[in-house]
């Protein structure tokens, strides 16, 4: 998986975010901006992301994502 195929697949699923990807297609790290973080804890807002590419991460295809997460207000 590409680093672009898994920053598609997390802008698709997070409605107005803005994705930073680093790394290579099969560990990286993704630093995302939205709205949709409002209100929600830290542990939600890995949860909700990690729920994104659940599968891609059990079939070993992404094998580890790091997630930084911010609302617009904390960037």
């Amino acid at each position: 998986m590409t680093l672009e195929e898994v920053q598609a697949k997390l802008e698709q699923g997070i409605e107005g975010s803005e994705v930073i990807m680093e790394g290579d297609g099969c560990n990286c790290s993704a630093v995302i901006v939205s709205s949709a973080f409002d209100g929600l804890s830290l542990l939600q807002r890995q949860r909700l992301v990690l729920g994104l590419v659940k599968e891609e991460i059990k079939s070993g295809e992404l094998h580890a994502l790091s997630v930084k997460t911010f609302t617009p207000e904390e960037r």
